[in-house]
Formats: C-alpha cells, sequence, structure tokens
C-alpha cells in the first residue's frame, strides 16, 4: 500500500552536508515526510550536461515517488562550497560569485523542465551553508 508524502527532496551526496539537509527538513517539520534523491550536485548533477547519464535518473525517481508518494512538490536544496559546481566550472579561477550562478542556473533549468515533465509538481530551491557542519 502506498503512502502519501509531502515532498522529494533533492539534495548533493557530499558527506559535510547531510546534516545541514536534516535539520533543514526538520525545521520545515517534514521529518519522515518525504522521500529523497541524494546525488553529486543536487540540482547540478541532474540539469548539466557534464552529468548527463545521471539525468534519466533523476527523473524516474521523481516520476516513481510522484506515483508511489504521491508528492506534489520537489525540496531542492544545494550548498555553498560544492565539488560539482567546481567540476563544471573546470576549477578555474572559481569564486562563489561563479558558483552561485551555477546553482541558480541549474535551478532554472530544473524549473523549466520540470514544468513539461510535471506541470502539477511545485519545487522549492534553497542553498545552504555547510560551514561548521562537520
Amino acid at each position: 500500500m502506498s503512502k502519501k508524502y509531502e515532498a522529494m527532496v533533492l539534495s548533493c551526496m557530499d558527506p559535510r552536508f547531510q546534516k545541514p539537509v536534516h535539520q533543514h527538513l526538520k525545521n520545515k517539520k517534514l521529518t519522515r515526510k518525504f522521500s529523497a534523491f541524494t546525488i553529486a550536485g543536487g540540482s547540478i548533477g541532474v540539469t548539466n550536461n557534464k552529468f548527463k547519464k545521471w539525468h534519466s535518473t533523476f527523473w524516474e525517481n521523481l516520476e516513481t515517488s510522484i506515483n508511489l508518494h504521491k508528492i506534489n512538490k520537489l525540496i531542492v536544496i544545494n550548498h555553498e562550497d560544492c565539488g560539482a559546481a567546481k567540476i563544471v566550472h573546470n576549477n578555474k579561477n572559481f569564486n562563489s560569485s561563479i558558483e552561485n550562478s551555477i546553482h541558480k542556473k541549474s535551478f532554472s533549468k530544473l524549473k523549466k523542465t520540470l514544468k513539461k515533465k510535471f506541470p502539477n509538481i511545485k519545487v522549492t530551491f534553497k542553498i545552504l551553508s555547510i560551514k561548521n557542519a562537520l
């Protein structure tokens, strides 16, 4: 029997990031109310062409969560000091402004694709700090 959950959470696999994600979702009163998809870079990993082979896996998982968990929202949580953002930028002259631009571009691309594939799913985006997370 399938159960209705609040959302699916897309976040990064970085070990430093797990505690801040958990705390953010706890603060939003979402503990045990979401399905999760964790991948390098979060939204960067599912939108940037450097990780193209991963994209269909995310979309298939989202569709499964929609059907199985009856979710109507996608919560995307990326973080500062993201290794995937550095890979996208080829690690050249990387700074927080460039990183922020990469995150925002991934958010925009994900939102646009989501609107086409699953127009009834709402989406929210967040970039968290991982300073002092360990």
